[in-house]
């Protein structure tokens, strides 16, 4: 479990087993009705807060790899004119969270931070591609001696609050947490050309271990 939902969970399970004590000793139907909301709040809590283990490689093994950045599902492929941090144009590539997948963000690629811009905005559903640009975000530039990418955590509309561990000058290693975006979110890549994508518009993908897509080394 994130250490964000560890605190979260102690309190909604301190709190049901108070509420199940009172319903013991009362026998209320108000404090039993309380009890299992408590519970199946604790539960979904829990689930969300989940932080399983991945597989990912390392070094030079992952240095022509994208890797996806977040759980979800792809719902947008877009192509986007040249960037003046990417030196290009590009694909867009956003991927749609939904609150049953695991929220944790992992780097999906290894190098070091160059910028990142907090931008405050709506909370449009985030599956829509209004969301892109309407919605709260944090971008950041992403970049190591063979590509450059911006990554954004995008707030959806339950989602209000993102968390980013890493800042502009730290290194990072590709399939490593660096946050999450609490209660459904979107997170996009901004891929140069030179980058193969590999994923479909409506594929699942897992955070660490799917490849969105290659480029050349040479």
């Amino acid at each position: 479990m994130s250490k964000e939902g560890f605190g979260i969970v102690v309190v909604s399970s301190i709190l049901t087993i108070i509420l199940f004590l009172i319903f013991i000793l009362s026998q209320s139907k108000i404090f039993s009705g309380l009890t299992l909301i408590f519970l199946l709040l604790t539960f979904f809590v829990a689930l969300f807060f989940r932080d399983p283990e991945r597989k990912y490689s390392s070094g030079g093994q992952v240095d022509n790899l994208i890797l996806s950045p977040a759980d979800g599902k792809i719902v947008e492929l877009l192509t986007f004119p040249e960037n003046s941090y990417l030196n290009s144009g590009g694909t867009k590539v956003s991927i749609f969270l939904s609150l049953w997948d695991v929220h944790i963000n992992r780097n999906p690629i290894s190098g070091i931070v160059k910028y990142t811009k907090y931008t405050p905005g709506s909370f449009n559903p985030a599956f829509k591609e209004k969301a892109s640009s309407e919605n709260e975000q944090n971008e950041l530039g992403l970049e190591n001696e063979k590509v450059k990418l911006i990554l954004k955590q995008i707030t959806g509309t339950i989602a209000r609050r993102i968390v980013c561990r890493i800042k502009e000058g730290d290194r990072i290693i590709a399939g490593e947490r660096f946050g999450m975006i609490k209660f459904g979110s979107r997170v996009e890549l901004f891929l140069p050309e030179k980058v193969k994508i590999l994923v479909k518009l409506g594929q699942k993908v897992k955070a660490g271990e799917t490849i969105i897509g290659t480029f050349s080394v040479s």
